[in-house]
């Protein structure tokens, strides 16, 4: 399979044109401070751009971070520019021919952002085998990663590999494909839909229970759209299967609870992370207006407290008391509506 994916990405698709569905273009509002840092990236990067989402996590500054399948460097050079000059970003991939592209305009990038040396190194080498690199336990503070995950053969070490990378409080900040069943065998393969990051879409709640069991515990969905399957040979392929597009975030936090706990506890954003000055995002059911004093729940509180936002926010409560469950909690998925009517059905 890896050889496969590799004959696709470095071989058959010349650039993000050539790709048949719409699961690797990202159709993300691009937050206005991130337009001009796109646009200092080299075009002949843009054009092999194979991304299924928006990797641009807020307060990156001074951070270090790894992107898994970093491809061209698209990513890796806008969280560059995010990073700043004190910062570092880490570019893995196992296609020669896109980090040879990367190399090549490293130096083109260290001019355009004014650097004095370049942020900014690729690495050759499996997402699922992290460790068979020079990268220290604990070393990151950010992992992220753009339609990549579904295409490796052995996901469980790939979220394994993440976590022990990231060091406490750290994020792993991640874009893919899911898919609303199980991907059946004929379809996981198909070598063209796994180059076209179908067949190997999770299913939501494996892919839920494989995040938690590397340490995860609190998966958190920051946007999702459903894709739209408009060449009729592969939809053919897909018996009905639906599939979403969806950004996630994983905190490296051993303490979480496996459910949403209410201690009374509140928060108050001070408008302070850049390109957010009006209202912090954590996740979709999160959008903290500054200045509001805002209940959250105990896990909540700690994915803000223990974090690189602690600076940015206020803090009210303690776990002294317990109140129950958190109200108003909702599933870490989309709300998918059943394709077809179902006369009747009953609980499991």
């Amino acid at each position: 399979m890896h050889a496969s994916v590799q004959e696709y990405y470095g071989r058959i698709l010349s650039s993000s044109a050539d790709l048949k569905t719409s699961a690797c273009c990202t159709v993300d509002s691009v937050p206005e401070q991130i337009k001009p840092m796109i646009a200092r990236v080299h075009p002949d990067i843009r054009a092999r751009y194979y991304g299924c989402g928006l990797l641009a996590p807020q307060a990156l500054e001074g951070a270090r971070v790894l992107d898994l399948g970093c491809g061209t460097g698209m990513d890796c050079y806008v969280l560059a520019q995010l990073v700043g000059e004190h910062g570092e970003v880490v570019g893995v991939d196992m296609t020669p021919a896109q980090l040879e592209l990367a190399r090549e305009h490293q130096e083109y990038h260290r001019q355009s952002f004014g650097h004095a040396r370049s942020n900014v190194r690729f690495l050759d080498g499996y997402i699922e085998a992290l460790d068979a690199l020079d990268l220290d336990a604990g070393s990151f503070d950010v992992i992220v990663s753009n339609c990549v995950v579904n295409l490796s053969p052995d996901k469980p070490s790939v979220f394994a590999q993440a976590r022990r990378l990231l060091a406490d409080g750290g994020e792993f900040y991640f874009s893919d494909v899911y898919a609303d069943r199980r991907v059946p065998t004929a379809a996981r393969e198909d070598q063209e839909l796994w180059g076209e990051c179908l067949a190997g879409a999770l299913y939501w709640n494996d892919f839920l229970a494989m995040a938690r069991r590397a340490g995860f515990l609190d998966p958190r969905l920051v946007t999702s759209r459903e894709l739209e399957i408009t060449d009729p040979t592969i939809a053919a392929r897909l018996d009905g299967i639906r599939f979403y597009s969806a950004t996630y975030r994983l905190f490296a936090l051993p303490d979480l609870e496996p459910t949403c706990e209410d201690y009374g506890e509140a928060v108050r954003y001070l408008g302070t992370v850049a390109g957010s000055e009006g209202a912090f995002q954590l996740d979709r059911d999160h959008v903290i207006a500054t200045g509001r004093i805002f209940p959250v729940c105990g896990n909540t509180r700690e994915m803000l407290a223990r974090t690189r936002f602690a600076d940015h926010f206020d803090f009210y409560g303690s776990t002294d008391r317990h109140f129950g469950p958190f109200p108003g909690c909702r599933a870490p998925t989309p709300e998918v509506a059943p394709a077809v009517e179902v006369a009747e059905a009953s609980c499991c």
